[in-house]
């Protein structure tokens, strides 16, 4: 396998809500929902010795958390998002961020979280992580 690069994703969909600061946005100002689809992709060039790139079920309830945390709720009255502007791309940041200081040991040296706020829009945030194994 020289020179193999393995791919995981996983999928989770929620509802939260925001507004737009900074800048006028007309009506992206004022409170509003989004329907986001979350997609996880890890990736690594090794598999552990089950042939696994990482135990997707140790890591679908990190997720599930995640999204308890966000789901049907104001992002803007979150900590994490306190006096910034919720942005779909901060927001994948932040759910980066919270995936790879939580991500278990492993192959993977790599997430992306690619966060969709519609069906034609999306933004992206990768992490280095490491992957130890």
């Amino acid at each position: 396998m020289a020179n193999a690069l393995f791919t995981v994703g996983i999928l989770r969909d929620f509802v939260t809500q925001h507004f737009l600061i900074g800048g006028d946005w007309g009506r992206e100002n004022q409170p509003h929902s989004h329907h986001y689809r979350m997609e996880v992709i890890f990736e690594g060039d090794r598999l552990d010795r089950h042939g696994y790139l990482l135990d997707i079920a140790e890591v679908e309830p990190r997720l599930d958390g995640i999204v308890e945390r966000y789901r049907d709720r104001m992002l803007n009255e979150l900590p994490e998002m306190a006096g910034v502007n919720p942005s779909l791309e901060r927001f994948a940041n932040v759910i980066a961020d919270r995936l790879a200081q939580d991500l278990p040991a492993g192959q993977v040296t790599t997430l992306t979280v690619k966060l969709w706020e519609s069906a034609t829009a999306f933004a992206t945030c990768g992490r280095t992580v490491g992957g130890s194994g």
